[in-house]
């Protein structure tokens, strides 16, 4: 028993150091191909959008795609959800080529985390909200109350995925209790808030939601109410009152569909890529690890304290607190503490230090400092000189996105009725070197700076992908070797099958089926000289050389 323990252990010994040299899951990429399960209905819920078109609010169904990786083995897998951006409305109509979850940076990230071994979610979200207002109320509540929708649908997709862990068989080979959340852009805005907003009540103004910054001071009305709008977990039927023209009060509607209400909504991980949230004071110790990505200049949503903007008009909609105010609350509370006991010195983490600490100030607001779980982007400014149109930016927001700039301007010709050429102009001011290489480079920071982080907070264990032959071979041992009288043959990966002894003719002398683990064979019937030895089993065949004295 001894000797089968020390043996165990050495073979555990000998895969970890297979593994520190071999493709590592989670960390790179041990799968080629990718099965993508597209438009799954996740959710159902009340959706504004049809307002924009001058119709009323209605039940719409909610979509995401899921990506896994071909011909994986394990059937409990970590999940990374990602929501996409485009300032909560459509693409084209937000005035910009992204707004789905079929974004060029969105397919890219969830084919990579796939490749790693991850269940990977690309969802959509209920768009809609009023950014041409010339009333800040307006675009503030209805911005608001984008956001909160948007949170309560992520919290029904992970809530839809523990229930399909639960009672549909689990179809995509899902570990429930493994979950890490992100989004891109106002996708980010929707992480933050998941990871955050957790004391909403109906009238108490000290909580949450009933700051006064989200407050309407002229009627002293909450921008978002609860028992109209929902609980933030969006677990609740709630109804909007309809008033006649006098005030009488002559029916009701849904505005908030339960789904899958009685799972949790638990994550492991939040991560954000150029979004912002909507207050600090929504930080507290005990929430989840976070980590941030953010262009520092980043002209639509601070990067420390600032305000959002509308990025097609420039008006005001609220304050806002960007990554560096996220990490530095949560390196005061303690929150992500797993990653600065792990003492990173990788080269990304090198890179993230010296961006961190290259400003002293942005937009007036002191920064500096490094926070583990911040990734602060230098970017270059683009070029101040106006383009055909009369229009300039000089600031980079959102650089790992890239689009069909052909097919961009169409659409945007098409729906917004500009000038041939305007949508493709404009849509590159604040990312003039749009294109997929350059995209993806970002894109190789971020994975390179989170993928670590997020395996820390899963509590994730590796699988080196090396070959199942490898993994047998060194696993499997014949012993004494040389032998006078006796040989062993052991195997701690697999069953043996049968086992062949030739000689150095190419004769059969010694041929046994086995069955076991593990078995003895007198050797004193053999002559002294070499021998070799055919180890099978239903994976392979393990050759070995022996020596009879």
């Amino acid at each position: 028993m001894k000797k089968v323990l020390r043996n165990f252990i050495a073979f555990t010994l000998i895969v970890s150091a297979i593994s520190a040299n071999a493709q590592m899951r989670y960390l790179d990429d041990v799968f080629t191909n990718v099965t993508i399960t597209s438009d799954i209905q996740f959710a159902a819920n009340i959706s504004v959008l049809p307002m924009l078109a001058g119709g009323q609010p209605a039940l719409m169904p909610i979509l995401c795609d899921i990506y896994e990786p071909t011909g994986d083995a394990l059937t409990e897998r970590p999940v990374v959800i990602l929501v996409h951006t485009g300032s909560f409305l459509p693409p084209v109509i937000n005035g910009q080529p992204t707004g789905d979850k079929l974004d060029s940076s969105i397919v890219e990230q969830c084919m990579r985390w796939a490749k790693k071994g991850y269940v990977v979610v690309a969802m959509n979200n209920r768009l809609g909200w009023n950014p041409t207002s010339t009333d800040q109320d307006t675009r503030t509540s209805t911005l608001l109350q984008a956001a909160y929708r948007g949170i309560q649908d992520a919290k029904a997709m992970v809530r839809y995925l523990r229930k399909t862990e639960d009672i549909d068989g689990n179809p995509y080979g899902i570990d429930p209790n493994k979950i890490a959340l992100g989004g891109q852009g106002t996708g980010g805005y929707i992480s933050l808030g998941y990871a955050t907003l957790d004391t909403v009540g109906d009238n108490t103004p000290w909580q949450e939601i009933y700051l006064t910054k989200f407050f309407n001071l002229t009627t002293m009305q909450p921008y978002v109410y609860p028992p109209i709008f929902g609980n933030y977990d969006g677990t609740d039927s709630t109804y909007l009152p309809i008033y006649d023209t006098l005030g009488n009060l002559i029916g009701q509607t849904p505005w908030n569909i339960p789904n899958w209400p009685t799972y949790s909504n638990e994550i492991n991980l939040a991560f954000n890529i150029g979004g912002c949230l909507a207050d600090s004071s929504w930080l507290e110790a005990g929430d989840v690890p976070m980590v941030s990505f953010h262009c520092a200049k980043d002209p639509n949503g601070p990067y420390a304290n600032g305000d959002v903007i509308v990025p097609t008009t420039g008006d005001f909609v609220v304050e806002a607190q960007g990554s560096y105010i996220v990490q530095k609350h949560q390196d005061m509370h303690g929150n992500n503490a797993v990653f600065a006991n792990a003492g990173f010195s990788d080269a990304f983490t090198q890179a993230s230090v010296a961006n961190n600490t290259s400003f002293n100030t942005i937009n007036g607001y002191t920064v500096g400092n490094n926070y583990e779980g911040l990734y602060t982007f230098v970017t270059p400014a683009p070029s101040s000189t106006p383009n055909a149109f009369g229009e300039s930016y000089t600031e980079e927001g959102a650089p790992w996105d890239w689009w069909d700039n052909t097919t961009y301007d169409a659409m945007f010709v098409a729906v917004n009725s500009a000038p041939p050429g305007y949508g493709a102009a404009n849509s590159i001011l604040g990312n003039p070197n749009m294109s997929s290489a350059h995209g993806n480079a970002y894109l190789d920071t971020i994975q390179g700076y989170l993928n670590p982080r997020m395996f820390l907070s899963l509590g994730l264990d590796t699988i080196a992908q090396t070959s199942i032959e490898e993994v047998i071979d060194f696993s499997t041992e014949i012993y004494p070797n040389p032998t006078i009288d006796k040989v062993n043959v052991v195997s701690y990966a697999v069953v043996i099958n049968s086992i062949e002894i030739y000689n150095i003719h190419g004769q059969v002398v010694y041929n046994k089926e086995v069955n076991a683990n593990a078995i003895k064979i007198n050797t004193t019937t053999l002559s002294n000289g070499i021998y070799i030895v055919n180890i099978k089993s239903d994976k392979t065949t393990i050759t070995r050389k022996l020596i009879v004295e």
